[in-house]
């Protein structure tokens, strides 16, 4: 496969670096020589330097042959143009990263179509979806729902009261299959688990269960469960306003921005359970003067990591059951897990595992690039004769770094054990290192 990405950015660049591992053919261009730098002989990528708007630089990049063309440049008038131009070019189909929201309304996305953009992701609408996650099941780490909903992975960090604790997978196998846990993450490393291992408090663990069983997930992780009624936001950019759409009207929110004339403006772009406050969020005494005592979730969204990830502390030592924080460094993200910030929100990682999915020969309808887990979830079909249906889970000798999740046959949905006979077009939920994903495509097609 023939992919030309644009942009080498915080974007293209983790893109590239996780197409590396996979069997395909990508340049990433940028027209600053500097950015292709981190480019070594371990990945598997063609730095070239040149400007995705300049056509001679798009033909000697390969857009007149490419299968995908992904233009993820700060600039988005440079990202659309680049686009229209390799469609113009011969480019098979185009993604184009954008910075307006109403650009994804069908009159206007029929539109792009047209004019050769296939596919547009807006960063900062996803992150605030999350964000709107998060709050909506407070009590995890990461909430993501799969298959429409039928299954739930659910991240969760294991204190010592919770009733897993020092138990082996063996143990809870042999009890009612309600959930399926597929990772540990323990200090840095990721653990695909078998029946031998033991949780210990401190870990983080990934669940699959269905709809049914997640109030059982939280029960067993000793977890409580608060109702969100009362949301501060520290730092008015993008995604607060998106968030702030997406926030039910029942919770009252407020934004808190440094700029006073942003502030004017986002007062009037927001909903009326909003209240803009002209302020520093990082200042203890204003955040008490806004009764932060009497929120349940505190969310960092300003321009840097750093700030964010102190505010989370802070505003948990004031009693804040829930907080989130955006973090673009992701060299910080194993650092705010250990401080036990909440929900890490990674703009990066979020419209890298988002245009990551068109990206795999396999039957993948979903892939995500888990924050703290350095590691995906993929949602498969099992062809026909696939490698997959020829035997139980437990003679198929998957990777160690693999594991199924769940399933869907016929609408329903269920665990998966090691006596379970995956049939064709079985929807399967997969939990991989990101080192295996190519391996997929073997046991699924």
């Amino acid at each position: 496969m023939k992919i030309v990405i644009a942009g080498a950015g915080e974007v293209g660049t983790h893109l590239a670096k996780l197409m590396s591992q996979e069997n395909q053919d990508i340049v990433l261009m940028d027209p600053n020589e500097e950015r292709l730098s981190f480019t070594n002989s371990s990945m598997e990528v063609l730095p070239m330097v040149g400007s995705p708007t300049c056509l001679q630089d798009l033909v000697e990049a390969g857009a007149k042959k490419a299968d995908l063309f992904v233009a993820v440049t700060p600039e988005e008038t440079t990202n659309v143009t680049s686009c229209i131009l390799a469609h113009k070019l011969g480019a098979h189909k185009t993604f184009a990263r954008i910075n307006n929201h109403e650009y994804l309304s069908p009159k206007y996305k029929e539109m792009f179509e047209h004019m050769g953009v296939n596919f547009m992701i807006y960063p900062e609408m996803l992150a605030a979806q999350e964000i709107a996650t998060a709050l909506q099941h407070p009590w995890t780490r990461q909430y993501w729902e799969l298959f429409g909903g039928s299954l739930i992975l659910i991240g969760v960090k294991i204190r010592a009261n919770a009733q897993l604790v020092n138990k082996q997978l063996s143990e809870l196998m042999s009890e009612q299959k309600l959930y399926h846990i597929v990772a540990i993450k323990r200090h840095n490393e990721t653990i695909i688990p078998g029946g031998s291992d033991h949780i210990e408090a401190g870990d983080m663990l990934f669940f699959t269960t269905t709809q049914s069983h997640v109030e059982d997930v939280r029960k067993q992780t000793g977890k409580e469960n608060p109702e969100i009624r009362k949301v501060i936001i520290m730092g008015g950019s993008r995604i607060a306003i998106q968030a702030s759409h997406y926030i039910p009207n029942n919770i009252r929110v407020k934004i808190i921005e440094l700029d006073k004339e942003k502030s004017y403006r986002i007062a009037e772009k927001v909903k009326s359970n909003v209240l803009i406050i002209n302020g520093d969020g990082r200042d203890t005494e204003l955040l008490k003067q806004e009764n932060i005592q009497d929120a349940q979730a505190f969310i960092a969204l300003t321009e840097n990591s750093s700030t964010n990830i102190l505010a989370c502390l802070a505003a948990k030592r004031m009693g804040v059951f829930k907080t989130v924080a955006k973090i673009e460094n992701i060299d910080y993200i194993p650092l705010a897990e250990s401080m036990d910030i909440g929900t890490v929100i990674n703009k990066k990682l979020i419209a890298a595992s988002h245009i990551y999915q068109f990206l795999l020969d396999a039957d993948v309808s979903n892939v995500k690039c888990l924050t703290f887990a350095n590691a995906d979830v993929a949602e498969l079909v099992a062809r026909p004769g696939s490698r997959i249906t020829r035997k139980a889970v437990k003679d198929l000798h998957l990777p160690k770094d693999m594991t199924l999740g769940g399933l869907i046959r016929n609408g329903e949905p269920m665990m998966i054990n090691g006596n379970t006979q995956i049939q064709a077009y079985d929807h399967v939920v997969v939990f991989c290192l990101d080192t295996a994903m190519s391996k997929l495509e073997n046991y699924f097609n």
